[in-house]
């Protein structure tokens, strides 16, 4: 039997999307305060969108259930932007590139880039200086696209690089508007958005191309880079390594999920210290008694718990991937209901992370929360910041670790500040979460 489903009233034609695109966020969570275990949204004549508030159930979407679904509609989307890399390809070809990509991303690997990213943070800051207002997003982005050029390649494009970062920004903001759209207007059709974005691909596509084949010409072997693995990885089933198409749609992959990602990551952190001073506090304390006056290094992770427990607790609030959605290819039950092919199950990290149910005061920034045994007390899809099972994003641990690693490069210099005490900042949910027209903020070397 099908477990009733109700959800929030629509509109004949378009159902719930205006509402949904006007304010996704608080569409979402107040559907979800309102409604049970799973929403039913109509978005559109036809498009039906069931969104699941139960752990046990997004477990069975995401791990035991898997192979009965394929990416929602954005990822499909993003096809356009990032080509059929590890984040878009479906089934065995899924499979095969997160096997030949595994070992670039391996713990003991990526240790060997905490270096860049600390350096990278300490060029960042040669720029600032003591009391100016800048935007802290901006800032992030172009330190993190450093770090991800630097790691990929071996060296940094500082020429260029504010035009890789631009490109990335109107492809990600054309994959958010044609995701949450009913009208489909072909890429062929040139409209500006269109032309924009077409222009954007071709920025990309040139640079990347052009270090691909630098690269395979000059065969440098001994580079400790992610394209050099990329380019020498082989399946170990038929011994066959990627070609071009592939690395350049896994290159695009790692440059757009690895840097806008952690730059919204830092962004959040740094507001939400500017406004608890008591936790920048503790932070401060930590990070005097851990490293004195010099740098961190990797090895200092470990016993830089307090910087991690922030880094955890700014992913709940504000999980730079707010929304899961996957679209049913077979009929598959789930939590006593069958959803038919042609469905979208959504799962928001976002709406689950604030839920009363697992967390005190959800809304509140309280690092402490992580200390004890909270993981192991809540269903392990009760946070989830980097998805989960076998797409679980493959760069979690690099992004943690340049998370953790800029926030003490960082905080050991600077206090960062809101520009007015009133100051209000609003995520806006795209293909990531981000904060809303960038984060000015007032820096202040500390003494």
């Amino acid at each position: 039997m099908n477990v009733t489903i109700s959800g929030p009233k629509g509109l004949p034609l378009s159902g719930n999307l205006l509402s949904f695109r006007r304010d996704p966020l608080q569409f979402i969570r107040s559907a979800s305060e309102e409604h049970g275990d799973v929403i039913h949204f109509r978005f559109g004549p036809k498009r039906h969108v069931y969104m699941l508030m139960n752990p046990d159930q997004i477990k069975e979407v995401l791990v035991s259930k898997q192979a009965h679904f394929r990416k929602g509609k954005g990822l499909q989307v993003a096809k356009a932007v990032v080509g059929d890399g590890i984040l878009t390809s479906e089934g065995k070809k899924h499979l095969r590139q997160r096997r030949l990509m595994q070992p670039a991303f391996h713990r003991d690997r990526i240790a060997t880039y905490g270096q860049v990213m600390v350096r990278q943070g300490v060029d960042l800051m040669s720029e600032w200086k003591d009391g100016e207002v800048r935007d802290i997003h901006h800032d992030m982005m172009k330190v993190t696209l450093a770090i991800i050029t630097e790691t990929m390649f071996g060296k940094s494009i500082k020429e260029g690089a504010d035009q890789i970062g631009k490109a990335i920004d109107i492809g990600l903001k054309y994959v958010a508007n044609k995701a949450s759209s009913f009208i489909d207007i072909p890429l062929s059709v040139p409209t500006k958005s269109n032309r924009e974005f077409v222009e954007s691909n071709e920025t990309l596509d040139k640079t990347i191309f052009a270090l691909i084949e630098e690269r395979r010409k000059n065969g440098e072997q001994g580079q400790n880079d992610l394209l050099s693995m990329l380019l020498a990885a082989r399946d170990e089933d038929d011994g066959e390594g990627m070609t071009d198409e592939q690395v350049r749609d896994e290159v695009m992959t790692i440059f757009v999920a690895g840097h806008e990602t952690t730059a919204n990551t830092m962004s959040w952190i740094f507001y939400l210290l500017a406004t608890h001073p008591e936790i920048e506090k503790k932070l401060h304390d930590e990070l005097t008694a851990v490293l004195c006056d010099r740098l961190p290094t990797v090895e200092d992770l470990p016993h830089l718990t307090y910087t991690n427990l922030i880094v955890q607790e700014t992913l709940r609030l504000y999980p730079a991937a707010w929304t899961i959605n996957r679209e049913v290819v077979e009929e598959v039950e789930i939590g006593g209901h069958t959803y038919q092919p042609g469905d979208t199950l959504m799962m928001s990290q976002y709406v689950m992370h604030r839920n009363h149910r697992y967390y005190d005061k959800p809304d509140e920034f309280i690092p402490e929360r992580f200390e004890g045994d909270l993981l192991k007390r809540i269903p392990t899809f009760a946070y989830f910041p980097f998805g989960g099972g076998p797409r679980v994003c493959i760069g979690n641990n690099f992004a943690l670790m340049e998370a953790a690693l800029l926030l003490a490069t960082i905080t050991q210099r600077y206090k960062l500040r809101l520009e007015t005490p009133d100051q209000k900042v609003e995520p806006e949910p795209l293909v990531t979460l981000r904060p809303k027209n960038g984060l000015p903020l007032r820096i202040e070397k500390r003494g």
